[in-house]
């Protein structure tokens, strides 16, 4: 047995192999004591191998899907090897065989994966020339059957980014890179890559398997002309995901091209600072952390859920999508059917993952129930939609109506074969509705008789002996007999034959009853045997129904998605966007999507650009509000380009691209980045990468560096994006230098939230006004995060002698102003101190040892007669 497990494991060396004994699945070697270390589980030993004891440790078959669950999750991948030939038969071990392998980017069972996101598999080519990159890039859904690719060519020099850009927007949680390739993957992304051989990424032979796949000709038809590199990852995917699954992959029928100007383009830090699905800290939603997925996720099915998590990550620059989308939104509002398409909705199971698992033979029969009750829905979900699109005629509902159409046969076919209540497992019975197949319905019935065959035989069986207590019974273990106390065992009949003695009965035996024995469990064996063959050729015949299921999914999905967000703008006041073909952002009154249910009373504001006003320069106290509102602009943006309602009174978007963003400070010290390293490599990628058409929101850029080197560079960095970007930028800053570009450059304005101070106490107003704030309240701010009140008064002493011999603002502008003149760089020449008479020096000096809450009134007294004197000198 062990050499026929070292045969196996020698064709899986980097995966622990599950092998089938008996009940349990087994490990052995390196593989039991990783997974005793990973599981928790008890390692032991048995035999022994080249004078060294076999390490195993085992889990039982029946519990697997827990132990897979937590490796998987662990990136680990699973080969699960199972008995493949008849024990009865066998001479020495029974064949086994690895049915399949579990991977991280290869699941598709409802208990290893998030019913709510997706799990991609990602191959990578790349292929150098002289002086540019081109990378493909395939990736596979398995658990949906959605293939895609993309391919891009750049300078050497800048593909690692784009590269970069790519995997943080798919999110891949297997990537596929060839042997021999020198592709370098960043922290986070190296532990997912998978090394195959460079041979699984010719073109030639790549090609011919996609072509295969997919049951075409040519791949013109797909927008894939001329790709070679994406082809070539293709290939490699599709050959290590069917080797994976140990059989052909019939969901993937059709592939996607993606291209680069398709969506609005979203870099890892946007995501990150929009806490789109996750929040800043890459955790998922609470409810003292939500996002704006968890937020919006009203769906009633896990492929809404899935369909608009995508959405949100892939908002489409068409704004002919949006717009379809919205003029859909505003049909299911007018026409109030939410609640009666929720009841519709929330009767259906997940299509799309059951259609995959019926292509991989791995459906279970609750599945095909659940989807036999789910398509027993569409014609009502249909009825409910041709009402609500009756009147406004929404092209996009109505296209939902039609794809809605009950696939009539697939529907019979589950109905006349699948019990209405299933069991679990096929193995356990109960499966196939009584009436599909003859032979079934006598092997039952044969079984199904023993209880009334046992009746007359236990009554007929006292009256021939005189036993009264005789019982007539069944157990697994023994099968049937015939129980009789000690008492009566002198009344036995001679054809009685003892089977078993216990302390207060013995059992017996007779022919009859052995001949039913025989007929009745050899007709359950023969039952459940004929069950799994039954089983299996539904799942067969199921399959010429696979595009059909696909296309109801992604209609329910898309439908559940669209009544979700009708919803939730319905019971928040949100509005419908208006997107037009200028370069305009013009948002009346909007909000923080997420931040306004957090809060009990949320304060509205506006946000104005136009061809004139492209940079809004933002000033005001820390906890004022600038990134709550720099970041609300950005999901409205975002939203009205997803297809949603917005949290406004009114919002007019014109064409956006990509959203920039760098706010707040966060350090990368396993890349070795600093905090400033971090800002100023953001910074550099929305210089680099903005457009026009760019949305860009920069926050307190510069300070992680000296005042003036920080001062310099944030001013440099506005000039360069008011002058040769030209992005519509919110840009805010604690610098007050730089309230002054407005004068030279009039497409930039001044806006401040403002707060006012009582006393010693300041109260944030949230309100965003036109001009530049007056303060910046940093020690207010310090007073209420609870800095000791001695600390507090010494910063007011040393601010004081700050402002005091500082430079003023305007001078220091003016020297800024000065340098843009000079070849369009900063000078280096620093501000001059400000001079100062000799008295009001003094004056200063005085005033600084002054420690009022320590003076006697008498001490106070002469204080001030001594600043008095000083200042008449």
């Amino acid at each position: 047995m062990m050499q026929q497990y070292l045969r196996i494991k020698a064709e899986y060396p980097s995966t622990l192999v599950f092998y089938r004994m008996g009940d349990f699945y087994e490990l052995f070697f390196e593989d039991a004591e990783k997974a005793a270390r990973l599981l928790g589980i008890t390692l032991t030993q048995r035999g022994a191998s080249g004078g060294n004891p076999i390490r195993m440790a085992g889990i039982p078959y029946h519990a697997a899907d827990q132990y897979l669950a937590k490796l998987i999750k662990l990136g680990e991948s699973v080969a699960i090897c199972e008995q493949i030939g008849d024990p009865a038969t066998s001479k020495g071990p029974v064949e086994r065989k690895v049915q399949r392998v579990i991977t991280p980017g290869t699941l598709s069972d409802p208990h290893l994966l998030a019913e709510k996101s997706e799990q991609p598999l990602l191959a990578l080519c790349k292929v150098a020339q002289r002086k540019t990159v081109t990378i493909g890039l395939a990736w596979l859904s398995m658990a949906s059957g959605a293939l895609k690719l993309t391919e891009f060519t750049q300078a050497a020099q800048e593909s690692d980014a784009r590269l970069q850009q790519e995997l943080e927007r798919i999110v891949p949680a297997e990537i596929l890179l060839a042997d021999g390739g020198d592709i370098a993957l960043q922290v986070g992304i190296a532990d997912k890559a998978v090394r195959v051989a460079d041979w699984h990424f010719d073109f030639s032979s790549s090609q011919k398997a996609l072509l295969e796949q997919l049951n075409v000709a040519t791949l013109s038809g797909f927008g894939a002309e001329g790709f070679s590199a994406a082809i070539g990852a293709a290939g490699a995917l599709l050959r290590y995901a069917q080797a994976t699954q140990g059989k052909s992959l019939q969901h993937v029928r059709t592939l996607t091209v993606e291209s680069e100007n398709e969506f609005i383009g979203l870099d890892a830090a946007t995501r990150r600072n929009l806490e789109i699905s996750e929040t800043i800290r890459g955790q998922d939603a609470s409810a003292a952390a939500p996002t704006l997925f968890s937020l919006l996720d009203h769906c009633r099915t896990a492929m809404g859920s899935r369909l608009l998590r995508h959405w949100l990550h892939h908002a489409r620059r068409d704004q002919s999508v949006a717009q379809a989308r919205i003029a859909a939104l505003t049909t299911l509002q007018q026409q109030d059917a939410g609640d009666a398409l929720v009841r519709l909705l929330a009767a259906i199971p997940d299509i799309e993952r059951i259609t995959t698992r019926i292509a991989l033979a791995s459906a279970r029969p609750r599945d095909l129930a659940g989807l036999r009750d789910g398509l027993q829905q569409l014609p009502a979900l249909r009825d409910q939609l041709a009402r609500c699109n009756a009147t406004t005629d929404s092209d996009l509902l109505a296209g939902l109506h039609d794809a809605l159409a009950t696939p009539a046969d697939c529907l019979d076919l589950l109905t006349r074969s699948v019990m209405a209540e299933p069991a679990a497992m096929v193995r356990d019975g109960g499966v196939i509705a009584p009436g599909c197949d003859a032979e079934l319905d006598e092997l039952r019935a044969l079984s199904e008789n023993a209880g009334q065959f046992l009746l007359d035989l236990e009554s007929r069986e006292r009256q021939r002996t005189g036993i009264a207590n005789l019982r007539v019974e069944y157990n697994k273990v023994h099968g049937f007999y015939i129980e009789v106390t000690h008492g009566q065992t002198d009344k036995v009949p001679d054809d009685y034959r003892r089977r078993q003695t216990l302390k207060n009965a013995e059992r017996y035996i007779t022919p009859e009853l052995k001949a039913f024995e025989d007929k009745a469990l050899s007709a359950q064996e023969r039952a459940l045997a004929r069950e799994k063959y039954l089983y299996e050729q539904l799942l067969n015949e199921l399959l010429p129904f696979i595009a059909t299921l696909q296309n109801i999914a992604h209609a329910v999905a898309q439908l559940d998605v669209l009544v979700a967000l009708a919803s939730h703008a319905a019971r928040h006041n949100w509005c419908a966007p208006v997107l037009v073909a200028e370069p305009c952002i013009d948002i009346v009154q909007g909000r923080h999507p997420v931040v306004e249910n957090q809060i009990e009373r949320f304060i509205a504001n506006d946000c104005l650009f136009n061809p004139e006003r492209r940079l809004q320069l933002i000033t005001g106290p820390n906890m004022g509000g600038k990134s709550t509102f720099m970041r609300q602009v950005a999901l409205i943006t975002l939203l009205a380009y997803v297809g949603s309602y917005v949290p406004a009174a009114s919002a007019t978007i014109g064409p956006i691209d990509r959203i920039f963003t760098r706010i707040g400070a966060a350090d990368d010290l396993a890349g070795g980045r600093s905090t400033f390293m971090v800002e100023m490599t953001e910074s550099a990628a929305i210089l680099n990468g903005a457009t026009r058409q760019s949305l860009v929101l920069m926050d307190e850029v510069g300070r992680g560096t000296s005042t003036f080197d920080g001062l310099a560079l944030a001013w440099a960095i506005a000039k360069h994006l008011i002058e040769t970007t030209q992005s519509l930028t919110l840009f805010a800053t604690h610098y007050f230098e730089l309230t002054q570009l407005p004068q030279l450059h009039p497409s930039a304005a001044n806006v401040h939230l403002s707060a006012v101070e009582h006393k010693d106490n300041i109260v944030f107003l949230h309100a965003v006004e036109a001009g530049p704030a007056s303060q910046s309240y940093g020690l207010q701010v310090a007073q209420l995060a609870g800095v000791p009140a001695v600390v507090i008064r010494a910063a007011r002493r040393h601010l004081a002698t700050l402002e005091a011999h500082s430079v003023q603002a305007s001078p220091q502008f003016d020297l800024f102003a000065a340098a843009s003149t000079i070849d369009d760089e900063p000078s280096q020449v620093e501000p001059e101190a400000a001079g100062g008479n000799t008295a009001a020096d003094a004056l200063t000096d005085a005033l600084a040892e002054i420690e009022p809450d320590a003076l006697t009134p008498r001490q106070a007294l002469d204080a001030l007669y001594h600043l008095k004197q000083l200042a008449d000198a």
